[in-house]
């Protein structure tokens, strides 16, 4: 979601102007950055905590010519979500696991069906018109075709 699509859904939602919604927005991203960069920290209660951590410096390896080299430390902007975000993503997470659980039942209740259809069919083998007769030579076989 963009921060232009978030502008409309609000504007839509309290009947206000996407200008001035825009506005609002853009200052409260505004607010946002102006305390991290003064305090180094934002807490969101039922959203979460923004907050400016210091990276120390260190030696790494460039991946493409294995040479060592420094990385310098630098300043990054990290967030713990809130309780209530946190809660929420669960809740997805368990619906993503049973959903997956769901189509894994449905799989294998399809694989069972075939496999006990071939039982009640031996000469059923869905796999058999793929299969050569071995008598016969493979006709894209150049080698089997030449006279000896």
């Amino acid at each position: 979601m963009t921060k232009k699509e978030i502008v409309k859904e609000i504007s839509e939602a309290l009947g206000m102007t996407q200008l001035k919604t825009k506005e609002i927005v853009q200052k409260t991203f505004d607010a946002i950055v102006k305390t991290l960069v003064e305090d180094g920290r934002i807490e969101l209660r039922n959203f979460g905590v923004f907050e400016v951590k210091k990276r120390a410096a260190r030696k790494a390896r460039n991946p493409r010519t294995g040479d060592k080299v420094f990385v310098p430390e630098k300043f990054v902007v990290t967030f713990k979500p809130g309780k209530e975000m946190e809660e929420k993503v669960r809740l997805l997470e368990m619906e993503a696991a049973a959903k997956a659980a769901s189509q894994n039942a449905e799989l294998q209740q399809h694989v069972d069906h075939q496999h006990v259809a071939a039982e009640h069919h031996p000469h059923a083998d869905h796999h058999q018109h793929n299969r050569l007769p071995e008598h016969k030579t493979n006709p894209t076989d150049v080698h089997s075709s030449l006279p000896e």
